[in-house]
């Protein structure tokens, strides 16, 4: 089975100001429904704002990725990663520490 991880990353980080899942599609050629899976997998993706392009009805989420400085640390335990995913999944409760 091929992984789109790197390829959908590697399409937002080409483009700071964001992308849609159809704007990755057209991109990548990867189906947008194993695109939306890939992004919410992704611990460094977030949906910046949502889009209305014009008369469309539905309205579209504009995905990013944080792209970490060079001398960022990185975690070396399996507790220290699950600690960092439960820190940014509950920011108002990382402030009260």
């Amino acid at each position: 089975m091929y992984s789109y991880n790197k390829v959908v990353r590697a399409a937002l980080r080409e483009y700071p100001d964001g992308l849609t899942a159809a704007q990755i599609n057209s991109i990548t050629k990867a189906p947008q429904g194993t695109i939306r899976n890939v992004l919410k997998a992704m611990p460094d993706a977030y949906i910046d704002r949502w889009s209305n392009r014009g008369t469309q009805k539905y309205i579209s989420a504009v995905w990013c990725v944080v792209i970490p400085p060079d001398d960022c640390p990185k975690p070396t335990t399996r507790r220290q990663i699950e600690q960092t995913r439960r820190d940014l999944s509950n920011p108002s409760q990382t402030s009260q520490k």
